[in-house]
């Protein structure tokens, strides 16, 4: 869920003083993410208190205090309101992910990709997710296509143990499958040929795990679930821009293909966008 805050705020010590606080933040099961600057010490604590005060099912406020960054998707959080805590519980299409805000990566911006792929995959399916953090994505196919076997690779070794309990939670034991490694390692020793699906929710590393998607599907084909980081300015179309860099990839692996969709997801800063593509492998 992302929110936005709006609201006039006054300092109880001291001459009074107003605060307005123009500020988007997600809110993870009972936490708030904000990514307010430090102006001052006083401003943090007056803008948590506003949130808590809002938005009564929060229990607590992390400020984010780093870009996201490294191999797991990482970022420093500090508790500037409530309880000083990082682990909580998001319930999302009827499903439940226990996650670790700060040892896990999570998006509840996702929550309509994630509903919308998993509406897409069909009876039977085997789906490899190739980049599954906690397993939203995975958990979710299972629980909306019961007949569907889901491999839920991570690198991150805590990813995989909230992952294991989500599935447990979720009563999908058996429809979906941690595997605890490189995306690249596992499909090459264990998956080569053997999706209908394949998905791949990591933008960073779309481009150079590409090929190995392509690998991972049967060869009578299937489709490829991806998301891209894209640079474009007004006069450009990201979706185009990233449709061309894939087909180049596409062209050199000698495979016929099409690209039936393609959005935007969100902005991620000044001219750059998040996309989302269906690729069909025939």
């Amino acid at each position: 869920m992302r929110k936005k805050l709006r609201q006039s705020l006054d300092y109880a010590d001291g001459p009074a003083t107003s605060l307005r606080a123009y500020n988007s933040f997600d809110i993870v099961g009972d936490i708030a993410i904000t990514k307010l600057p430090i102006s001052s010490q006083q401003d943090v604590k007056a803008v948590a208190q506003a949130i808590l005060q809002r938005h009564k099912g929060v229990k607590t406020v992390l400020m984010q205090a780093s870009k996201v960054s490294g191999d797991y998707r990482l970022r420093k959080l500090i508790c500037i309101g409530g309880e000083n805590r990082t682990r909580t519980v998001h319930k999302e299409s009827d499903c439940i992910f226990a996650v670790d805000v700060e040892k896990c990566y999570f998006s509840p911006r996702l929550s309509y990709e994630r509903r919308r792929i998993a509406e897409l995959v069909r009876p039977n399916e085997v789906v490899v997710n190739m980049f599954a953090g906690v397993g939203c994505f995975s958990i979710l196919i299972a629980k909306r296509q019961f007949t569907a076997k889901v491999y839920s690779i991570d690198i991150n070794s805590d990813a995989i143990k909230f992952m294991e309990d989500n599935i447990r939670i979720n009563r999908v034991f058996g429809k979906v499958i941690p595997v605890f490694g490189d995306a690249k390692t596992v499909i090459a020793n264990q998956l080569k040929g053997y999706a209908d699906r394949i998905v791949m929710p990591l933008p960073e590393k779309a481009f150079e795990y590409l090929p190995t998607a392509v690998s991972a599907l049967k060869p009578s084909g299937g489709w490829i679930y991806f998301h891209a980081f894209e640079h474009a300015i007004k006069t450009e179309n990201p979706a185009e821009n990233v449709k061309r860099k894939m087909e180049k990839i596409l062209d050199s692996l000698g495979v016929n293909f099409e690209i039936p969709f393609a959005r935007v997801v969100r902005s991620t800063g000044p001219n750059w966008w998040q996309l989302a593509l269906d690729v069909h492998i025939s």
